[in-house]
């Protein structure tokens, strides 16, 4: 695949936090549930970690009510720190040093109505401007050697255009997520001639589904500006994407990894497990609490 004329570099990221976290109440009824700690660390600060570590340089928060514990997560807790430097705990200092920005590199903007995920990130329109822009969803966790969306940046230097993360899902899962009708296929890069949201598996073009990583044109807000709502009532972030093909590029990335939905209880119980074992601190503990419940740890 030649590499493309112009493909403008990435620079922020929008999160949408906004949602309510029914499916792990009553846990969320006063946490998010981006705050929800998979093994030390909340799911929200491993979404922020992969972000910087592709090189982002400004992260855009779209919260709701109730969402105030994530902008103290990433603000500065001086009791705290003053606890730990006079504990000698400075590993732990710098952990939490770790996630301060300058000013104005996070920022936070309100969706006053859960509207959908293609109303989140129009919420976030006017912080973005009009240059291409990244989206992480933090219920999508992704254990990798390379962090996901370092290797969406590498990818869409050859493809410009709107890039998602893909992965093949049982076909009667097509229902549940966002899938490429694919017109090109390489076996890594698969170019999309169209998007269906959650289609019927009997409907579905093909089992390649978006998960929750993107590289967005802003031409994906003249779409979200319609406020059209779609599947479930809601404004959908893959309708205004799907309006942009013929318009603009779009290709889905079968990243490397392994991806843990942590929106539902069974996949954030799974990747509690699958951390604890990549960690040379907590493997052998967690393979043996596993073996007394009978439990697999290849």
């Amino acid at each position: 695949m030649s590499r493309p004329a112009m493909s403008s570099p990435i620079r922020k990221a929008v999160f949408p936090v906004g949602g309510l976290g029914t499916r792990f109440l009553p846990a969320t009824k006063a946490l998010p549930k981006e705050m929800l700690p998979v093994v030390d660390k909340p799911l929200i600060q491993y979404a922020a970690e992969e972000a910087w570590a592709a090189g982002i340089e400004e992260l855009i928060f779209v919260t709701g009510r109730g969402k105030s514990a994530i902008e103290d997560h990433f603000d500065n807790g001086w009791e705290l720190q003053e606890t730990l430097v006079a504990r000698g705990k400075s590993e732990l200092l710098e952990d939490l040093k770790s996630l301060l920005r300058k000013p104005g590199e996070i920022v936070y903007t309100r969706q006053q109505e859960p509207l959908g995920l293609g109303h989140a990130v129009w919420c976030a329109r006017h912080l973005v401007g009009r240059e291409a822009f990244a989206v992480l969803l933090a219920d999508d966790l992704i254990l990798a050697e390379r962090p996901c969306l370092a290797q969406m940046i590498e990818a869409y230097a050859e493809t410009g255009g709107n890039l998602v993360a893909v992965e093949d899902v049982p076909r009667e899962d097509t229902n549940r997520y966002g899938i490429l009708d694919v017109s090109n296929d390489d076996g890594r890069i698969a170019a999309a001639k169209g998007l269906v949201e959650k289609p019927a598996p009997e409907e579905a073009p093909s089992t390649l589904s978006i998960i929750g990583r993107y590289i967005l044109q802003p031409e994906v807000f003249d779409e979200l500006d319609r406020q059209e709502a779609g599947a479930g009532g809601e404004i959908q972030l893959t309708d205004a994407m799907a309006r942009t093909i013929g318009r603009v590029p779009f290709h889905g990335l079968r990243f490397e990894g392994r991806r843990f939905d942590c929106g539902n209880k069974a996949g954030f119980l799974e990747a509690n497990v699958a951390f604890a074992l990549a960690r040379d601190d907590l493997a052998e503990d967690m393979a043996e609490i596993l073996g007394r419940y009978g439990g697999r740890t290849d």
